[in-house]
């Protein structure tokens, strides 16, 4: 055997089991930073759209609302209140029927069927903002615990 083969095949110290773990906690934190960036970003972008398509149709909360009422209609709480405004409007047009109940004929009916589907959107717009805020919270756990991962590989 040449000296030269024998040094290439002898256990380098400097790539020890445990630098070597080190080494992939340290990436496993960069990579977690580097999800948990991408997250907060997407939460907030898909906070940012819902609320300025909310803010695109000018609506109002309607006066009767039980709270922010006169406010445009761009926030999951503004959102909200008008749901529950139109709910009221619907309960008082329809005798507190719903629309399932109400007899085909009954001229109210499409009204209180348009009123059900706007409703049902702005409780989806309500569901958009929660899921994006859920977005931002889980990506911000995975940037501390990609911190956290860095800051333990580097001891």
């Amino acid at each position: 055997m040449t000296a030269d083969v024998a040094a290439s095949t002898a256990p380098r110290t400097d790539d020890a089991p445990g630098r070597r773990n080190a080494r992939r906690v340290r990436l496993l934190g960069t990579l977690l930073v580097a999800l948990g960036a991408l997250m907060i970003l997407g939460g907030a972008g898909a906070w940012v759209a819902v609320s300025q398509g909310l803010a695109s149709e000018r609506a109002m909360v309607a006066e009767d609302a039980p709270a922010f009422a006169g406010q445009q209609i761009s926030s999951p709480w503004t959102a909200f209140a008008q749901t529950e405004a139109i709910k009221g409007h619907i309960s008082a047009m329809a005798d507190g029927e719903t629309y399932a109940t109400m007899d085909q004929d009954d001229p109210m009916r499409d009204t209180v069927a348009q009123g059900t589907f706007v409703r049902g959107s702005l409780l989806t717009s309500v569901i958009a903002f929660g899921v994006a805020l859920a977005v931002v919270g889980t990506g911000t756990g995975f940037v501390l615990g990609g911190f956290g991962l860095r800051s333990v590989a580097a001891r």
